[in-house]
């Protein structure tokens, strides 16, 4: 007992905000390319590289290294009960693993491997090939694994409809419309190409089950379906083939400079398809820049097994250039650091001045003065984006401060043509709201329109707001999230997940606007952060939250989203309290040696409910920011 009492005693070391906010800005800035960008791995599931493998199966030019590489991957992220998911430790997901089971196999794997057999067996007791998504059943039917008659028609006369009819191509969102023309073109056609393998064995032999009553939409559209079938039998010549050139034309002028189309996978694949089904050759320049520009979109990483190879979905140069700009502002970083300067030289040079297929709905919208997601995007500038990018550009001191100044009106002006009638944004596209195309068979996988939304219209307001915008444009947009805030308190995240992104996007953003910390809204918002903190001190949201109530605002803390909380407390005033206290003390406990943080969660979403994102640099922006924010407000 004396001995124990001759011990000295150890003091409880709290992590220090302020220590943690260096490491990591030093951290960041360590990240920072030459040429002035930011840009993190964006990681999503394995349906990416099972359909890049598909691609090159049917063109003739998957390579057995190029299929060792990606199989190794797939193999990588193959769960325990067989199953692939479409984010980090989410459930089985049927269509991927179907996917990634037909990829492993044509890579060579034994069928009757545990791994294979396994995946085998969970397939078949949900449902089988039969039970699927369309897109999935599209690559089997380009194989001969499934039958055309048996997929949803989508004629390409669709490219030929007026913007005033109903399903015509602006009423789809911008990434929609992308992958929708090309894939007009390779349903009709209707090819078929070996695939070496067949899959037969993951069929139930049970018919798809039919969830269609007969006084529904989704009825109504069966019922169209078949009649395309039927039109498709008997096409109207000379209007089919005047349709199969329009279609032609539109992909092609919708090439990036990259070679990519929008910058994003679904449309860049299909468009190849259907342009080689249209004749152009492997060597025509067109199809060779878009095969060649795959290659910068490739993640190769040595691995104890051997290298693995991964495709990413997209890039996020812009978003991660302009958060990672307000991040280190936030942290302290002067507005004329060289590394600030060479981000707005890079961002300057990204603004895109041509008219792109926004000004369908805005014709009278001068272009200029948007800013796109990606390296080279120029039809699909993005709202979020721009607005983002017009915050960031608000905080530095670039030697050109007039072609900053005036990059940052051209960009209001922008903004401001792009809001919808009912006072929000969408993300893309103004007034991108008809429902229509929602009830088509062939839409059952992601989201189809691009309706405003409270992340990308608190951004939006938190920018105009900060750039002295006073008036009926921002009064609309702070009226339309007051009306859109959720019972519980919440905001739906469109872009991120899910109502914790939501919430620390709009709360700031009112803040900003005028809103009292002690308005109605923001209490309940902050009682609602404050109910959904967990007791290790962080905020996690699982994303199966976009499906089940059940987890909204529940999930495993990660420091992205612990950051989201945490921005939206610290600009209702709330530094002293407990919650904030203890989220701080959880991202300064779990930060690494190196400044930055662990997080394998997905908090990024593409689709809502079906397709995912893991954003490596949110785990180091978003803790920065809100870091450097509660030690500024105590100088």
């Amino acid at each position: 007992m004396t001995d124990q009492l001759q011990q000295p005693t150890r003091a409880v070391v709290v992590p220090d905000p302020r220590t943690a906010m260096v490491a990591a800005r030093d951290h960041l800035l360590s990240l920072q390319h030459p040429d002035g960008w930011w840009k993190g791995e964006l990681e999503t599931n394995v349906t990416m590289d099972v359909e890049d493998l598909l691609l090159r199966q049917f063109l003739g030019i998957r390579t057995a290294v190029e299929t060792e590489q990606a199989a190794r991957w797939i193999r990588s992220q193959q769960r325990r009960d067989g199953t692939w998911a479409t984010f980090h430790g989410g459930p089985g997901d049927l269509s991927t693993t179907v996917e990634a089971y037909t990829a492993l196999k044509l890579a060579g794997d034994d069928v009757d491997a545990e791994h294979m057999a396994t995946a085998r067996a969970w397939i078949l007791e949900h449902g089988g090939l039969e039970a699927t998504r369309v897109f999935t059943r599209i690559w089997l039917a380009l194989f001969g694994e499934w039958s055309w008659d048996e997929l949803p028609a989508m004629p390409p006369e669709v490219v030929l409809l007026p913007s005033w009819f109903p399903l015509n191509v602006a009423d789809w969102a911008c990434w929609a419309r992308q992958t929708v023309v090309p894939l007009t073109v390779v349903c009709t056609l209707r090819p078929q190409r070996e695939l070496g393998i067949t899959v037969r064995e993951l069929r139930t032999g049970r018919p798809r089950p039919s969830t269609r009553p007969a006084w529904s939409w989704n009825y109504a559209f069966t019922v169209l379906d078949r009649l395309l079938h039927r039109y498709h039998r008997r096409p109207l010549r000379s209007l089919r083939r005047h349709a199969m050139l329009r279609a032609a034309e539109w992909i092609v002028a919708r090439q990036e400079a990259d070679g990519s189309w929008g910058g994003i996978q679904p449309p860049w694949v299909y468009s190849l398809l259907a342009l080689h089904l249209l004749g152009y050759p492997l060597d025509h320049p067109v199809v060779r820049q878009g095969l060649d520009g795959l290659e910068r979109f490739l993640v190769r990483e040595q691995t104890p097994d051997g290298v693995v190879r991964r495709l990413e979905a997209c890039q996020s140069p812009v978003w991660d250039t302009v958060l990672g700009v307000q991040a280190l502002r936030d942290a302290g970083v002067p507005s004329a650091h060289p590394a600030l300067r060479r981000a707005t030289d890079f961002l300057l040079a990204e603004e895109i001045r041509i008219e792109g297929d926004w000004s369908v709905r805005r014709p009278d919208l001068p272009p200029g003065g948007g800013w796109a997601f990606e390296f080279d995007n120029d039809r699909y500038p993005d709202v979020d984006d721009t607005a983002e990018v017009l915050l960031a550009l608000n905080r530095v001191d670039h030697p050109n401060r007039e072609a900053v100044q005036a990059a940052i009106e051209r960009g209001a002006r922008w903004l401001r043509g792009m809001q919808s009638a009912d006072g929000g944004w969408g993300a893309f596209d103004a007034d991108n709201t008809r429902q229509l195309v929602r009830k088509l068979p062939f839409c059952d996988f992601g989201e189809v329109i691009d309706p405003p939304s409270a992340d990308v219209t608190a951004h939006v307001v938190e920018a105009l707001a900060t750039l002295g915008h006073d008036d009926e444009v921002v009064r609309r947009g702070v009226t339309w999230l007051l009306r859109h805030q959720e019972k519980d308190g919440s905001w739906f995240g469109r872009w991120g997940a899910n109502h914790v992104y939501g919430t620390g996007a709009v709360v700031p953003a009112l803040v900003k606007a005028g809103l009292t910390p002690e308005h109605r809204a923001l209490r309940r918002a902050a009682r609602w952060l404050e109910r959904h903190q967990n007791t290790d001190g962080g905020w996690g949201e699982d994303l199966r939250s976009y499906d089940d109530p059940a987890w909204i605002g529940r999930g495993d803390s990660t420091p992205s989203q612990t950051g989201w909380a945490l921005m939206a407390l610290l600009a209702l005033g709330r530094h002293r309290t407990d919650a904030v206290q203890r989220g701080l003390h959880y991202l300064a406990r779990t930060q690494r040696a190196d400044g930055g943080w662990d997080e394998p969660q997905f908090t990024g979403t593409g689709f809502p409910g079906d397709f995912y994102i893991n954003y490596h640099l949110y785990r180091v922006i978003f803790p920065l920011t809100a870091l450097g924010r509660y030690v500024r407000a105590g100088e």
